[in-house]
C-alpha cells in the first residue's frame, strides 16, 4: 500500500464520495489511487476554481465536507480566491494540492512557492504532509475542524514523495461518529425571556448560519406564536417561509433600504445566526437598537455590529426552548412596523408595473418576476455576483429549503455556473436556472464542457449587458460620470454552440418568461441569452 492509498481510504470512511479537481503531474499517485477506490470518484473540471465552487457548495447544501484537488503553483494560486469564499461563506471544504518531492529536490527551485503559508490566513488549518504516518492523524483532525463551528475551508498539501511512500503497519483508528451538541442552560433561555418581555417592538434577523440544523421548524414555530415580525440577510434564504405575514423583507442593501425604516421603530433585535461578514445592514450607530446575538459562535464585535447580550449555543434548541416558554408579551406592539411594511409592498408592485411598462429590454424586477412565475416552490436559481441579486434577495420568495443561492460574504464573481452544477448533481429531479452576468459566465466558461459530460440539464441565463454596471452605479452615486467600464462581449450563442449545448437569444423581454418556461422543460445544457439593463434608481 502506497501512502496515496492510505490517504483514499481514510476519505472512504469519512464518507467522502466525490472528489472535484485537476489531475496534474505532482498529484498522480493520489489521482491513481483514487482510480482503484469503489467509493469514491473523480469529477475532472477545467480549472480549479470551478472545483472548489462545486465542493463548497456541496458542504453549503448538506454540511458534510467534500474535497478540492489541485496540484502544486499555479494550481494551488488558482484555488486561493475560492478557498477564501469558502472560508467567509462558512462552508466546509477540503483542498489538496500537490508539491515537489520534499526530501530531494529533482528540479530545484522551479514552481516552488510556499503554499500552505499562503493558505493560512484563508482556511482554518493549512498543512503538509511529511511522513505516511502523519496522513490517519492530520487527516482526521482537519475533518473536525473544517466541519466545526464556525465551519470552514482547509488546506493539506501532499508531496509526491510522501504520496508514493510504502506504508507498513497504518494506523486506521479515526473517528467517524457525530459530536453531540450540549443544549442551552435554563439561566440563558430566563435571560433571553425576560429581555423579550422588556421590549415593546422587538424584530428577528435571521442571518446564514441559521440556514441548518433544523433550525427552520423551531424559529417559525417562535415567529408565529408570537407573531413578531422578521426580515433577514441575503443568505438566509427560505430559513423561515417568506408568505409568512410576519415577513417583512431581505435586507437588500447597507443603508437606504426599505427595512431600515422598519428596523427604526424596533427597540430590540434577535440577530439569529447572523455575521457582519455578510455585508451588514444598519442595525446599531445612530438608531441605537439594541442587539441580542444568537449563534452557534461567539460574534465579532466592532462599530457595525456590537451586541449588548450573547447567547452562544445551539441555534434550534435556543428556538424550541423559548417557544416552550411562556412570555408575557403584552408590551408588544407591531402597528407601525407593519404599516411600514404594507406600504413598502405596494411600492415594490408599482415599481415592478412601471418597469414592465417600459424598456423593451430586460430589467431586474421584470427578471425577478418572470423567474418566479415560472419555477415551482423546490426549483433552485443559482446566482453569480452582481448588482441584480439585490432584487433577487428582496422580490424572490422562497418557500423550500436552499432554492435561492447566492454568496454575499466574500461576493466573487464566477460562482453561478458552479454552484448551480452542484446543486442540479445533489437534486437532479429539480429544475435548476443559472443566472449569470456575461462577465461572470466568461470566467468559467469552460466549464460548461464539464456540464455538458456530467449530463447536467441546467438553464444558463446569461444577463447580456456589455460593461461593469454595479461600478458604474457606484460612479453616479460618487458624482463621478459613468466611464472606463464598457466591454465587448462574445457570441454567446455561438458558444453554447460549441459545447454542444442548447442556444437562446431573447432581445425583447416580453419573450423571456415563455422562453425560459419552454427551455426549462427541456433535457441538456441550455443558455438564454439576454439583453439586460438597469434602472437608475435602485430601491
Amino acid at each position: 500500500m502506497k501512502a496515496s492509498d492510505l490517504f483514499v481510504e481514510i476519505l472512504e470512511k469519512k464518507w467522502v464520495h466525490t472528489i472535484y479537481g485537476v489531475p496534474w503531474e505532482e498529484n498522480l499517485d493520489l489521482v491513481d489511487s483514487i482510480r482503484k477506490s469503489w467509493k469514491i470518484k473523480l469529477v475532472i473540471t477545467r480549472n480549479e476554481q470551478t472545483a472548489v465552487f462545486m465542493a463548497a457548495t456541496y458542504g453549503r447544501l448538506t454540511g458534510k465536507l467534500w474535497v478540492a484537488l489541485a496540484t502544486l503553483w499555479p494550481g494551488a494560486t488558482n484555488m486561493v480566491t475560492w478557498v477564501a469564499y469558502a472560508q467567509l461563506g462558512g462552508f466546509p471544504i477540503m483542498v489538496i494540492t500537490g508539491q515537489k518531492p520534499i526530501r530531494k529536490s529533482k528540479q530545484g527551485l522551479f514552481q516552488i512557492i510556499d503554499v500552505v503559508a499562503m493558505m493560512k490566513p484563508i482556511t482554518k488549518y493549512a498543512t503538509t504532509l511529511v511522513s505516511w504516518n502523519k496522513i490517519p492523524y492530520v487527516l482526521d483532525n482537519a475533518f473536525r475542524i473544517a466541519t466545526s463551528e464556525r465551519p470552514g475551508a482547509v488546506a493539506i498539501e501532499l508531496p509526491e514523495d510522501i504520496a508514493a511512500e510504502m506504508v507498513e503497519n497504518p494506523n486506521l483508528n479515526i473517528s467517524v461518529e457525530k459530536i453531540r451538541r450540549p443544549i442551552i442552560d435554563e439561566k440563558a433561555i430566563a435571560l433571553l425571556v425576560q429581555e423579550l418581555q422588556k421590549a415593546k417592538s422587538p424584530i428577528i434577523l435571521v442571518g446564514a448560519w441559521a440556514n441548518r440544523k433544523r433550525i427552520t421548524k423551531y424559529l417559525t414555530e417562535f415567529i408565529t406564536k408570537n407573531n413578531i415580525p422578521f426580515f433577514a440577510s441575503q443568505m438566509w434564504k427560505w430559513v423561515v417561509r417568506e408568505d409568512v405575514k410576519q415577513y417583512l423583507w431581505t435586507a437588500a442593501l447597507t443603508s437606504n433600504d426599505y427595512i431600515h425604516d422598519a428596523i427604526k421603530k424596533a427597540d430590540l433585535i434577535l440577530s439569529v445566526g447572523y455575521d457582519p461578514i455578510e455585508k451588514p445592514t444598519h442595525l446599531i450607530g445612530e438608531w441605537g437598537t439594541k442587539n441580542i446575538h444568537i449563534n452557534f459562535y461567539e460574534a465579532n464585535i466592532d462599530e457595525v455590529y456590537n451586541p449588548y447580550l450573547e447567547i452562544v449555543w445551539d441555534i434550534g434548541s435556543t428556538f424550541w426552548q423559548l417557544s416552550e416558554s411562556n412570555i408575557d408579551t403584552g408590551n408588544w406592539n407591531f402597528k407601525e412596523i407593519y404599516e411600514i411594511k404594507e406600504n413598502y409592498e405596494k411600492k415594490i408592485q408599482e415599481n415592478l408595473a412601471k418597469e414592465i411598462g417600459e424598456s423593451w429590454v430586460m430589467w431586474p424586477r421584470q427578471l425577478v418576476q418572470d423567474v418566479r412565475d415560472v419555477l415551482k416552490n423546490d426549483d433552485i436559481v443559482a446566482l453569480d455576483n452582481g448588482l441584480y441579486k439585490v432584487w433577487f434577495a428582496r422580490n424572490y420568495k422562497t418557500f423550500e429549503p436552499n432554492t435561492l443561492l447566492l454568496d454575499n460574504a466574500l461576493a466573487t464573481m464566477g460562482a453561478g455556473l458552479a454552484s448551480g452544477m452542484e446543486a442540479k448533481i445533489l437534486h437532479p429531479e429539480k429544475s435548476v436556472v443559472v443566472i449569470t452576468w456575461d462577465w461572470g459566465l466568461v470566467m468559467n466558461l469552460w466549464d460548461l464542457e464539464t456540464a455538458v459530460r456530467l449530463n447536467l440539464d441546467i438553464t444558463v441565463v446569461v444577463l447580456n449587458n456589455a460593461s461593469y454596471w454595479m461600478i458604474k452605479w457606484k460612479q453616479v452615486g460618487a458624482n463621478m460620470p459613468m466611464w472606463g467600464l464598457d466591454f465587448g462581449n462574445p457570441d454567446f450563442v455561438k458558444l453554447a454552440e460549441s459545447f454542444w449545448g442548447k442556444w437562446y437569444k431573447v432581445e425583447n423581454k416580453h419573450e423571456f418568461q415563455e422562453t425560459l418556461r419552454r427551455v426549462n422543460q427541456e433535457k441538456w445544457l441550455k443558455i438564454i441569452d439576454l439583453d439586460f439593463d438597469y434602472p437608475q434608481e435602485i430601491k
